[in-house]
């Protein structure tokens, strides 16, 4: 009887065996057939590949985001990701950012009461190495707007935004702010809903609700001393990238299709400076009397670049210690409206048309922007109507109130 009992046992125990063996093997199909390569091996292809990148190989590939040029390690790194989207705030108490010398592009605009935010995005610049973003800060519309120009569901990264959640004991029943608090057209939280990029698993990468350590932290000593908490939030570009493609936001989608199937590139040229430059000088402010946030461009022929300066004061990259230098600057103007609510939140038409001003070369080209839907790629004509080549390099997009003055 003992025996019998013994080999029952042994039986069961063996089916549960077969059972849990089978079970890992569906598993491990599942995931394979899900994803080419699990969060761990990505991270270890990007490793492996970094080992590879000597900085004297041959820059022979092109980014898609600014045209500038890399080696094929690099590319092979940022082909397993997609456009990642960054929300960086500019107070003064915040400065100096990190991060925005690795941006590929970088779009600058007031966020309220004339104090500046930028949207930077960052494909390949932050190939080569894992790059600190600092200090991570709340979303716009017109932020979230630029942002979905980069083809399927780029990473938007962000803590918090304009919204009309209302929390506490004083809040209405529908745990909606009253009226007036907040205007539906700078809701950032609903348009991000109508996008379908909200949720726990979503591609808006939220620090104050569905993200967090490793890839967004809280470091109140990044500079050093001691920062104000919302000045605080700081993210690992690695980290991120590896978010989102543990959520299914790779190079392709769980549905297997690549991020840029309806993504337009710029048009890109070799840099050629001119003889004699014609604009060694660029300023203009955002707003009067916010000189903190007034900006001027220094062309620097030696670099046949731009040097930035913000308030009055050389822009560093607290990462680099260097002066922020890039190729392009974009000067676009905007409608501006507001403030539009109590909570004085402005808008911005970032979807339209306008003037612009494109400086490159050490010269400057008077044309146009157009933006036709929220979804189609900001495009840059000359004065006759043709696309605006960049020289190939970092782009910096500067949107100021329509009728402020550029000087040049």
């Amino acid at each position: 009887m003992k025996f019998l009992q013994n080999n029952k046992t042994t039986l069961i125990i063996s089916l549960l065996g077969v059972y849990l063996f089978v079970s890992g093997i569906s598993w491990a199909v599942f995931s394979y057939m899900k994803s080419d390569t699990t969060p761990a091996q990505v991270a270890q292809n990007v490793s492996d590949n970094r080992a590879k990148i000597d900085p004297d190989l041959p820059k022979t590939e092109e980014c898609p985001m600014n045209g500038k040029m890399f080696s094929k390690p690099e590319r092979e790194i940022w082909e397993t990701r997609r456009p990642m989207t960054v929300s960086v705030e500019n107070n003064v108490d915040a400065r100096p950012q990190s991060g925005l010398s690795s941006a590929d592009i970088v779009y600058e605009v007031v966020a309220e009461g004339g104090i500046t935010r930028f949207l930077s995005v960052f494909y390949c610049g932050a190939s080569a190495k894992d790059t600190k973003i600092a200090p991570i800060r709340s979303a716009r519309v017109y932020l979230v707007n630029w942002a979905a120009e980069y083809g399927k569901n780029p990473i938007f990264v962000h803590v918090g935004g304009a919204n009309n959640i209302c929390n506490g004991d004083e809040c209405p029943a529908n745990g909606q702010k009253p009226k007036g608090d907040i205007d539906p057209t700078v809701d950032a939280f609903k348009l991000l809903d109508t996008l379908g990029w909200r949720g726990a698993k979503g591609n808006d990468f939220d620090g104050g609700t569905n993200v967090g350590y490793p890839a967004v932290v809280r470091d109140q000593y990044r500079l050093g001393s001691k920062s104000a908490w919302e000045h605080s939030v700081v993210g690992s570009s690695d980290k991120l990238f590896d978010e989102a493609k543990s959520r299914g936001f790779g190079a392709k989608g769980d549905d297997g299709k690549a991020w840029d199937t309806t993504f337009v590139p710029w048009k890109f040229k070799d840099e050629a400076a001119v003889a004699t430059s014609t604009t060694n000088d660029i300023s203009f402010e955002f707003w009067k009397g916010q000189t903190d946030y007034n900006v001027s461009w220094k062309y620097d022929k030696s670099q046949n670049a731009y040097l930035r300066t913000n308030g009055g004061k050389e822009h560093i990259d607290h990462e680099t210690g260097k002066q922020i230098a890039v190729k392009n600057v974009v000067v676009m103007q905007v409608e501006e409206k507001g403030p539009v609510d109590k909570e004085k939140h402005m808008f911005y038409t970032t979807i339209g048309k306008g003037n612009a001003l494109i400086f490159q070369n050490g010269d400057v080209i008077k044309g146009t922007w157009e933006k036709k839907t929220q979804l189609d790629r900001t495009k840059f004509m000359d004065s006759n109507g043709k696309e605006v080549a960049f020289v190939r390099g970092q782009i910096w997009i500067d949107a100021i109130p329509k009728g402020n003055e550029v000087k040049y």
